[in-house]
C-alpha cells in the first residue's frame, strides 16, 4: 500500500483536467465494467476501410499493438500482454475493453488505412471507481464538555479518484478551525488494484447541546453519486450545573394523600444520590433520587430542599402546601321546633383559603344564609351548605321539622252554579298534617296538598234545612273547631220574596210621605201668596218637579 498525501490526490485531478483541456478526447469508464473507445467517435465505415488497427501507449515513447482487421477478414488479436483476453473490435471499429482497471489509464490509438490516407485517432481513457463503503470506525465511547476528543475515523474504502470526506452534525457541515473541531485526511492507495481508500479523522470538543446529536460522514464522487455513513449518536458527559426539586403529588393536595418529592439534577451521568431537608432533618438517599412523605396533614405543608451530597452547595427548594377544609354546622341532622320557637342555626369553617358558601333548601338554591327568629310552618324542609375551597368542597345539612297545634285560619261558604248546592270551604294550618272532620256528610271531598303547614279542605252539601256546620282539625299537638251557619235553598228563595216585598212597602211608604209632604207645601205656598200678593206661576216649576216624583214613586211601587 502506497501512503498519498491529499495534495497529490489533488494533482493527480489537475493532471486528468489538463488532459481534457489539451483537445485529445477522453472516454470514462468504471471500474470492472467493459469500455467501448470509439474509433474517430464512432464516424468510420468498415467497408470502405482497407484496415483498422488498435495501438495503446506503454509510456516512454513506445506503443503496444492490441489488434487488427483487415478488409474482408475477421479481427486478428495480436497482444501479447495482459490485453490479450480483454480487448476485441465492435462492427464499428470501436475498441471494447473488458474488466476495466486502473492501468488502463492511458491513450489508445486507432490507425485507419484508407486509400493515400492513414489517419490516427488517439483517445485518452480515465477509470472510475466509487468507494466500496464508507464507515465510522474508532468510535468515542464518550465526549467529554470543553475537551478535544477523538470522534471517530471515516473511511471511504477503494475509489478513484481518492474520495473526499465530509464530517456531519444534525446533517450540517463541519468545518475545521483548529481549536473545537480538527479534520485530519490521509488517502493510501493499494499497490496492485491501484484503487484509494480515503481516511479522515476527527477531533470534536462537545458542548452541552451535542446532547442526542447525530454525527456522520458523507463524500460525493466525480460521477455524482453520493454517500453517507450511518449517524453515531455519542453520549456527552458533563458535571452538574442546576438541580430542581420536583414535587409529584395528585391536586389538590390534601390531607390523608402521598406526596413525593424527586431531585433532578443536569449533569451527564446524573448523580444518583442526594440529601433531602425535611422539616430541618437532612435525609440521605442512596441510588436514588426520591423521597415519599405519607399521609400527609396540614402540618406538613413547608419548604423542602434536596442537595447533592458531593456539593451541597448545589440544592433546590419547593413550598409543599396541603390543601385543608373543615366545617362544622350546628344543630345538624333532624331537628324538631314548635312554631314560633327561636332557632339558632351556626356554621364554623375551618380551611386553607378563602371559602365560599351556598345554601339550598329542598335542592332549590337560597340567595343568602337561612335565619330564624321564629320559626314558622313555611320553614320546614331540608337545608344543606356548600363549602369550596378552590376544589375542595365540603357539604353538611340538617332537616327542620316545625310542629305546633292546628288552627282554622278560615271558615267559609260559597253558592253553587246551580244555587242548591253549597260548597263549605275550611283553611287550616299545623303540623303534622291536620286531619279534618264535618259535622255534616257531603259529596266532592277535595283536599289540597299539605305544603308548609297549610291544608285546605272542601266539601259540597245540599241543605234542606238552616244548619250550623262545625269544621274540626286535630293532630297529636291539638284541636280546634269553627262553625258557620248554613241556610236551607228553600229559605233562601223564602228570603228573596221578603225582600222584594219589603221593598214594594217601603216604595208605597214613600211615596204617601211625599204626596203628604207635597199637600202641606201647596197648603202653605198659597197662604204665602196671598199675603204676599206673589203670584202662583212663581212655584209652578216646583209643583211640576214635585208631581214628577209622586209619579215616579208611585211606579216603583207597582213594580
Amino acid at each position: 500500500m502506497h501512503l498519498l498525501s491529499a495534495s497529490c490526490v489533488c494533482a493527480l485531478l489537475i493532471t486528468a483536467l489538463l488532459r481534457q483541456v489539451s483537445g485529445l478526447e477522453t472516454v470514462i469508464g468504471l471500474y470492472g465494467e467493459t469500455l467501448e473507445i470509439p474509433c474517430n467517435k464512432g464516424a468510420i465505415n468498415a467497408k470502405e476501410v482497407m484496415m483498422t488497427k488498435w495501438k495503446y501507449d506503454k509510456g516512454e515513447g513506445l506503443s503496444g499493438d492490441l489488434l487488427v482487421r483487415q478488409l474482408n477478414q475477421n479481427v486478428a488479436i495480436i497482444a501479447t500482454d495482459d490485453y490479450k483476453s480483454r480487448v476485441s473490435m465492435a462492427e464499428n471499429s470501436s475498441l471494447l475493453l473488458t474488466e476495466a482497471k486502473l492501468t488502463d489509464q492511458r491513450t489508445f490509438t486507432c490507425m485507419v488505412v484508407a486509400g493515400a490516407d492513414i489517419p490516427e485517432y488517439p483517445v485518452n481513457v480515465v477509470i472510475y471507481k466509487t468507494p466500496t463503503d464508507l464507515t465510522i470506525t474508532d468510535k468515542a465511547v464518550e465526549l467529554e464538555i470543553g475537551k478535544r476528543t477523538k470522534l471517530g475515523k471515516c473511511v471511504a474504502q477503494d475509489a478513484s479518484p481518492a474520495a473526499n470526506i465530509t464530517w456531519l452534525k444534525n446533517n450540517v457541515p463541519l468545518v475545521a478551525d483548529g481549536k473545537g473541531i480538527s479534520i485530519e485526511a490521509s488517502v493510501q492507495v493499494d499497490p496492485v488494484t491501484g484503487l484509494s481508500t480515503t481516511s479522515s479523522v476527527l477531533e470534536y470538543s462537545a458542548e452541552k447541546e451535542d446532547t442526542d446529536a447525530e454525527f456522520a460522514c458523507s463524500t460525493q464522487h466525480t460521477l455524482g453519486a453520493e454517500l453517507m455513513s450511518s449517524p453515531v449518536i455519542f453520549t456527552i458527559t458533563y458535571s452538574t450545573e442546576n438541580i430542581v426539586l420536583q414535587v409529584i403529588a395528585q391536586e389538590p393536595l390534601e390531607e390523608g394523600d402521598n406526596v413525593t418529592l424527586k431531585c433532578v439534577a443536569d449533569g451527564n451521568p446524573a448523580p444518583t444520590s442526594f440529601n433531602f431537608h425535611i422539616k430541618g432533618e437532612v435525609v440521605q438517599v442512596e441510588d436514588g433520587d426520591t423521597y415519599t412523605i405519607t399521609n400527609v396533614s396540614r402540618n406538613t405543608s413547608g419548604e423542602y430542599k434536596c442537595s447533592l451530597i458531593d456539593d451541597p452547595t448545589l440544592e433546590a427548594s419547593e413550598k409543599l402546601t396541603v390543601k385543608y377544609l373543615d366545617i362544622n354546622l350546628s344543630p345538624s341532622g333532624n331537628i324538631v321546633k314548635s312554631a314560633g320557637e327561636t332557632f339558632d342555626l351556626t356554621l364554623e369553617i375551618e380551611a386553607s383559603g378563602e371559602s365560599k358558601v351556598s345554601w339550598t333548601k329542598d335542592n332549590v338554591k337560597l340567595d343568602k344564609e337561612p335565619k330564624f327568629t321564629k320559626v314558622t310552618y313555611s320553614d320546614s324542609g331540608r337545608y344543606e351548605c356548600e363549602v369550596k375551597v378552590g376544589p375542595l368542597i365540603r357539604k353538611a345539612s340538617f332537616e327542620l321539622v316545625v310542629e305546633g297545634a292546628p288552627v282554622i285560619r278560615q271558615l267559609s261558604k260559597q253558592r253553587g252554579e246551580d244555587g242548591r248546592h253549597k260548597v263549605l270551604i275550611c283553611e287550616a294550618e299545623g303540623s303534622p298534617k291536620p286531619s279534618v272532620s264535618w259535622s255534616i256528610n257531603g259529596t266532592s271531598l277535595d283536599e289540597s296538598p299539605f305544603v308548609n303547614g297549610k291544608i285546605t279542605h272542601r266539601i259540597t252539601v245540599v241543605p234542606t234545612a238552616n244548619l250550623t256546620v262545625s269544621c274540626t282539625v286535630s293532630n297529636d299537638f291539638g284541636v280546634d273547631t269553627r262553625t258557620i251557619n248554613v241556610s236551607s235553598y228553600q229559605a233562601d228563595d223564602s228570603d228573596q220574596t221578603k225582600v222584594v216585598v219589603g221593598v214594594v212597602v217601603g216604595l208605597l211608604v214613600a211615596t204617601l210621605v211625599i204626596g203628604l209632604a207635597y199637600f202641606l207645601y201647596m197648603k202653605k205656598s198659597k197662604q204665602g201668596s196671598w199675603k204676599t200678593g206673589e203670584k202662583e206661576n212663581g212655584s209652578s216649576e216646583e209643583e211640576k218637579k214635585l208631581e214628577e216624583k209622586v209619579e215616579e214613586n208611585s211606579q216603583k211601587a207597582e213594580v
